[in-house]
């Protein structure tokens, strides 16, 4: 059985300079607050709130960025949900120098996957709390953009 997918929506990020960097046993650590952002889709939309919001970003020895990622949503008629997601990015050595650099690179030319999960109130968005979620990811010049689909 072949896994099938809708999309949810693409979301935005904008993220403040990082409030720790650290080298750990585990590799470089960076707390990094998230400034605020958007999210579109057919069935919800609205901002990521900054404030409430952060990644605890791994980068292990082997080069390998691991997320761990808290963003609080609340969509455009105000319910606030929670999505936390892990995930990996990593690729070659000079398209990652380019995603740090800011510039624009192809987000074909790496791997920047999510696991999205979400915790909603009970009522109009309670039917997030019982889905499981892949984002694609891309670094654009003021955070990450992820599109994210509903595995069905």
């Amino acid at each position: 059985m072949d896994p099938k997918f809708r999309p949810l929506f693409v979301v935005d990020i904008q993220l403040h300079p990082p409030q720790m960097q650290a080298r750990t046993p585990l590799g470089e650590r960076k707390l990094v607050p998230v400034a605020g952002g958007s999210f579109e889709g057919a069935r919800l939309r609205g901002k990521v709130l900054g404030g409430a919001s952060a990644d605890w970003a791994l980068t292990r020895h082997d080069g390998v960025l691991v997320l761990d990622v808290r963003l609080t949503l609340e969509t455009d008629d105000g319910e606030r949900v929670l999505m936390r997601y892990g995930g990996l990015r990593h690729g070659p050595a000079d398209v990652l120098a380019r995603v740090a650099r800011g510039e624009p690179v192809d987000p074909a030319s790496y791997y920047f996957r999510t696991t999205p999960t979400f915790e909603a109130p009970l009522g109009k968005y309670d039917w997030l709390n019982r889905l499981l979620a892949i984002g694609i990811g891309e670094r654009m010049k003021e955070g990450p953009r992820y599109t994210v689909f509903e595995i069905l």
